[in-house]
């Protein structure tokens, strides 16, 4: 078991280039970053796709222009963000999550578009199959959906008298909505009573804990950038109610959730990195399989543990990939 060190190398707005200060507008070329949610959820991610183009050769301002831009978790900036990147004739769009691709998949047919994190790239209709994605658009899928019911199970080892769990899922998100059906699924096979909760905005949050308080065990929350960006405000919720929750990303548990189950996230961002390599050198989307995640992480975090009074089982911190003590 390991203590993660906090990558802090982004400085917080994540260098932003404006598209208007391009030095040779035309010859290099510019990668536009459609970040979902903010430079600080997103850090870690950022900072391993940046530095895998530097490997591959791109460098920033001299033979590559990468220009951040950032949802805050709305839906309505992404498509702004989009059509943004698509005015200036960006030669790749990076997306992350299902919303923001789908933004850029409906601001055009013809830029080179590479996703990273959705959950389920066929079922939302990015593509149209993962060896074949056809069109503009590939990526890494996060194939969050797939791992409801292996979340639900980690999360009944630390709470065994789990009996009711509230779900809480951004209903903008095609992939929550999908991974909240799994979970619903798996834990009604298992006995257990669910009651789910629609989240569109931060507002919608604080009324949603206020509506399941004292009714339920424990909290699930798929991954999302809306949630990502609210994650202190809804882990300060939950201990407040003294409310486990489950998530599907390390970053939620960093900022005081109890355990996730899912991908690593930056390695994905990282092999983003090779897509783009691949793109700017010639290779069309289309001609790009989509991949899978290779890389699983399993977090706990024992000082909210502690704090909500809950004993995590020995075996499960044997396995866990990493500790917050």
């Amino acid at each position: 078991m390991r203590r993660r060190e906090f990558i802090t190398l982004l400085g917080g707005a994540a260098a932003t280039w404006p598209i208007a200060a391009r030095a040779q507008p035309g010859k290099t070329p510019t990668v536009g970053f459609l970040g979902a949610s903010t430079p600080a959820g997103a850090g870690p991610w950022v900072a391993a796709f940046a530095q895998r183009l530097r490997e591959l050769g791109w460098t920033q301002g001299r033979t590559v222009a990468i220009e951040y831009r950032w949802a805050e978790g709305r839906n309505e900036r992404m498509a702004e963000i989009a059509a943004e990147f698509v005015r200036a004739k960006a030669d790749v769009i990076v997306a992350q999550g299902t919303p923001a691709a789908l933004a850029a998949k409906n601001a055009t047919a013809t830029l080179p578009i590479v996703f990273s994190l959705p959950g389920d790239p066929v079922g939302s209709g990015l593509v149209a199959s993962l060896a074949r994605p056809g069109g503009n658009v590939t990526g890494l899928s996060s194939q969050t959906v797939e791992l409801g019911g292996k979340r639900l199970d980690l999360l009944r080892e630390i709470v065994p008298g789990l009996r009711r769990l509230a779900i809480m899922a951004n209903v903008g998100n095609a992939a929550n909505v999908l991974d909240s059906h799994e979970v619903q699924a798996a834990a009604r096979a298992s006995g257990l009573d669910v009651a789910s909760f629609e989240i569109r905005r931060t507002e919608d949050i604080a009324p949603a804990f206020a509506a399941f308080k004292g009714t339920v065990d424990a909290l699930y929350v798929p991954p999302d950038a809306l949630m990502n960006t609210n994650r202190l405000r809804i882990n300060t919720l939950a201990l407040v109610a003294r409310l486990p929750t489950l998530y599907g990303a390390r970053e939620n548990v960093e900022a005081a959730g109890l355990i996730s189950y899912g991908p690593d996230f930056t390695d994905l961002f990282r092999r983003a990195g090779d897509y783009v390599d691949k793109i700017l050198r010639g290779t069309k989307p289309a001609d790009l399989p989509v991949e899978q995640p290779t890389k699983f992480e399993l977090v706990v975090n024992l000082i909210t543990a502690k704090a909500l009074g809950l004993e995590v089982p020995a075996t499960l911190l044997a396995r866990a990939d990493e500790v917050i003590e």
